[in-house]
């Protein structure tokens, strides 16, 4: 019989509702009829429901890591809470009884592979007849023209900015930089507009506040914002005078707003396959700019020791019908890896994948693959944020002999040594949930000594020092996070 662990079930749900509802389906003897093939590959049952007959439910595991619910139920969300019912009644290992595959299963199977088949020989889509290819590049061009009348009038809010100083934004003049974010919309310039959100955000709270702190935020914001409208304005143009308006591989791309699509990273080879990962922490952040939920997630891939991540943005408007991210437990296998281009922290996605437990071996290849001291950790954070589109933090998995206070002419903080005697100030950044302050209250001071301390390092203006971020702490045994 399949195993299934309830890891997997809380991945596969929409929401933790469904989790909830199936979980008391399950428990309450919701099932009548329970039915297997004798080669693993589909499950299926009777669920008693709220209509007059039961819920027909199953699930096909004809590709392990891309299984398939269907249910006779109504419900809108999928899987379906009696689809994942099932997954419990599964994983509880209740008794199922063999039977033959049904024929529309298998008619439904052997449509799908005559797909994938299509689909791999590159006969998916009929190719574009020489009209449409014209009138498709032809809108893609317009658009451009389109995004650079929009940087045009970024560049002069910039260039008042620049002259008038920040000081301009105060008072009444917010409601007009308002008004032009809401403009750039109109210029297909998501990217920008997230930027001058931001700005605007800061500058608010300057004024309730007077902290420098958002001033400072301002200033590199506004930076940023600069540099954005300069380099788009020539990567643009760029795209016009040689003829090429499609999206490619360019980070500016995705700077500008630009939605990557799984068969456009395939396309550009953005991709690996096989590749196992495990999750180094997870996070949820609000981005007020945005207005969107950022479920955040760090790995490391097992083969290289390369450090990624996951994004999954729910929209205030949408967040009913977005599914939540949770966090990972075990090593996660998938077919195809997709990265993102950009160079360091990548951020990656994927379609379908196994979990799998993650043993004491796994931990230590994990181990092995982190910076052996803080200086070429540091080294290599100072390389990344020197791009000022960067982030300006970077994660880092780094070798620490102790983790413990210290005290200097400042006081007394929270410090990590690596085996070389080098210190660096462990430190919680706003607006980042505060880590830092789990540390001491950790219940095994062993896990202080002689381990490896994954966290965001970043160059701190105020202490002119890199500092880093806590996120969780890697052992032989396991790894312990200070978050979720």
């Amino acid at each position: 019989m399949r195993a299934v662990k309830e890891q997997e079930i809380t991945m596969a749900a929409p929401n933790l509702n469904a989790v909830a509802n199936a979980r008391k389906i399950s428990s309450t003897g919701g099932f009548v009829v329970r039915k297997r093939s004798a080669d693993d590959t589909f499950y299926m049952g009777e669920c008693k429901g709220s209509g007059k007959n039961n819920y027909v439910v199953s699930a096909d595991y004809i590709d392990d890591a891309s299984p398939v619910f269907r249910c006779s139920c109504p419900s809108r969300q999928f899987p379906c809470k009696h689809s994942l019912a099932l997954l419990f009644e599964m994983a509880a290992e209740k008794e199922f009884e063999i039977c033959e595959i049904p024929r529309d299963i298998l008619d439904k199977r052997e449509k799908k592979e005559a797909r994938e088949a299509k689909k791999q020989a590159g006969d998916v889509k009929k190719p574009a007849s020489e009209r449409s290819a014209k009138a498709a590049k032809a809108a893609k061009a317009k658009k451009i023209r389109k995004q650079l009348e929009g940087l045009a009038l970024l560049k002069q809010l910039t260039d008042q900015l620049m002259n008038w100083g920040l000081a301009s934004m105060g008072g009444g003049s917010l409601l007009n930089y308002r008004n032009l974010a809401k403009q750039l919309g109109d210029y297909y310039l998501p990217g920008p507009l997230v930027y001058l959100n931001r700005l605007i955000l800061e500058m608010e709270k300057y004024q309730k506040d007077q902290n420098p702190a958002h001033y400072s935020r301002c200033v590199e914001i506004l930076k940023k914002l600069r540099a954005l409208e300069k380099k788009a304005v020539v990567y643009l143009n760029d795209k016009l005078e040689t003829d090429s308006p499609e999206a490619d591989d360019d980070e500016l791309y995705e700077e500008l707003g630009g939605i990557w699509k799984l068969e456009q990273l395939n396309g550009l080879g953005l991709k690996k396959e096989n590749a196992r990962l495990l999750q180094l922490s997870f996070q949820v952040d609000y981005d007020q700019a945005r207005k969107e939920y950022m479920d955040l997630a760090y790995w490391v891939e097992l083969d290289t020791g390369e450090i990624c991540h996951t994004c999954n943005y729910r929209p205030v408007k949408a967040l009913k019908y977005v599914r939540q991210e949770d966090s990972c437990f075990g090593v996660m296998t998938v077919p195809v890896l997709n990265y993102y281009p950009g160079h360091g922290d990548r951020r990656v996605r994927w379609s379908g994948g196994t979990l799998n437990d993650a043993g004491e071996d796994v931990y230590r290849e994990v181990m092995k693959k982190a910076f052996p001291d803080l200086l070429s950790a540091s080294k290599e954070v100072k390389n990344h944020i020197k791009n000022i589109l960067a982030d300006d933090f970077c994660p880092v998995l780094v070798s620490f002999k102790e983790i413990g206070t210290v005290t200097g002419k400042a006081g007394a903080c929270l410090a990590v040594m690596d085996r070389a005697g080098s210190r660096m100030e462990m430190r919680s950044r706003e607006p980042w949930q505060d880590t830092a302050s789990m540390v001491p209250l950790l219940p095994d001071s062993s896990w202080l000594q002689g381990g490896v301390l994954f966290g965001l390092m970043y160059y701190d203006p105020d202490k002119r020092q890199m500092c880093i971020h806590p996120c969780s702490i890697v052992t032989g045994q396991g790894i312990i996070r200070l978050m979720y």
